[in-house]
């Protein structure tokens, strides 16, 4: 491989892997316009953005199974075509029942791109370079959130909100073309792998037997499910409590990004010196300390708009060390099931994110509590899991440690 087609493959990979995120990100802008001529409410548009990430929830679960059988290809030209769409059905959406059907089939097409590009990442780079090369894809993934609101702002302003989902369609169609004539094809199908569900189901339940997998993988994802409720509810607070516009608003959102891409910078520092359960520990801890003073100073008037952005930028930059360290913990038990613990780790933060999101529009009562107290609430449920997952996790350890003995006398 020339230096060239590894850079035009990572490209390529980079793009597909935020294919999610900035159809996430980039209406968000536009939920204003989006309920005002859909004659609907805020609340209601936010279940758009529930409806995404039940979504993607469900298909990482599905395209697992089906890129190893059928090749990386295939099934990445199904998804991609199902979310183009799928993208055209939202944009010429007119009511809000049809966007909301129009976004949960846009996921079940997108987040193919999410399961296939780290697929292929393993098919066609050596194993020395793999670490590399998944940073590069994060680094490309960690931008997507500061670009992704401002495109949408100026967009939304400029040609209106149904032109976010051609820009959508459009870009993915580019996606297409390249994979079609430049991606490497990777791994061929393998016919002798089953698609049963109870060869799949087995596979899942070795791994929710495991109370190491169990704890920390919903410790992360309750814990990491806190941006979501920012996603759901920033756009309201800032756009029609605090009367910002939708490009001021994308701006905003890419200050607020960096809040959850720095911290994961200084992780590995933080590595050489604390075990990762410390580190979340002290984190969540840290979150609910900051998400008190957030939610009783919102509630007591205390913020203006640059003094919610400061407190959400605090409360924010927790994120960065609770996802990765919790993501390593989740798939250390395994070897030969760490494909399916990985699918399940990520289906179950995309189905923690959809009903804290779904929390945030239920709740809406045309202030920011509904969405800072959600926050504050993950940081807590989060602490006590993981309280509580330790101990079993220390008790089933002592009880083997005590039946190992046992056993080795008996023989």
């Amino acid at each position: 491989m020339t230096r060239r087609q590894h850079f035009v493959i990572i490209l390529i990979l980079g793009t597909l892997t935020t294919v999610s995120p900035f159809s996430i990100d980039m209406y968000l802008p536009g939920f204003p316009a989006i309920a005002k001529d859909l004659h609907t409410s805020i609340s209601q548009v936010q279940l758009s953005l529930t409806a995404y990430l039940i979504g993607i929830s469900v298909g990482q679960l599905l395209y697992g199974p089906l890129l190893d059988r059928f090749g990386r290809k295939l099934p990445l030209y199904a998804g991609l075509v199902l979310y183009v769409l799928a993208s055209v059905g939202c944009a010429f959406s007119t009511s809000i029942e049809t966007l909301i059907s129009m976004r949960l089939l846009q996921a079940l097409g997108g987040c193919v791109g999410l399961v296939a590009a780290q697929a292929l990442v393993r098919d066609l780079f050596p194993v020395t370079d793999i670490a590399q090369v998944f940073s590069l894809l994060t680094l490309v993934l960690a931008v997507s959130p500061m670009i992704a609101p401002t495109v949408g702002g100026y967009a939304t302003v400029a040609f209106g909100w149904h032109s976010i989902f051609i820009i959508l369609a459009i870009i993915t169609v580019l996606i297409l073309v390249a994979i079609y004539f430049v991606l490497p094809d990777g791994k061929q199908p393998d016919a002798s792998l089953s698609l049963r569900p109870k060869a799949v189901l087995s596979s899942f339940f070795t791994v929710l037997k495991q109370p190491q997998f169990l704890t920390y993988a919903v410790v992360g994802g309750i814990a990491t499910a806190a941006p979501f409720a920012y996603l759901a509810g920033s756009s309201d607070v800032f756009m029609n409590l605090y009367n910002v516009s939708a490009q001021e608003y994308g701006w905003i959102f890419a200050f607020l990004a960096i809040a959850l891409i720095a911290p994961t910078q200084l992780n590995r520092f933080f590595l050489k010196r604390f075990t990762s359960e410390q580190i979340i520990y002290a984190t969540l801890v840290y979150q609910c300390f900051v998400g008190l003073l957030m939610v009783f100073g919102t509630w007591a008037g205390w913020y203006g708009l640059y003094g919610l952005i400061g407190m959400l930028f605090l409360f924010l930059c927790g994120q960065g060390t609770t996802g990765p360290n919790s993501t390593a913990l989740s798939l250390a038990p395994f070897a030969r099931h760490a494909g399916s613990a990985a699918a399940l780790m990520g289906s179950f933060r995309m189905g923690f994110g959809a009903i804290i999101s779904g929390a945030v529009s239920l709740l809406h009562n045309h202030t920011a509590i509904p969405m800072v107290g959600v926050m504050t609430i993950c940081a807590f449920s989060g602490l006590i899991i993981l309280l509580i997952g330790q101990r079993t996790i220390h008790f089933r350890n002592k009880q083997a440690a005590i039946n190992e003995p046992i056993a080795e006398v008996m023989l």
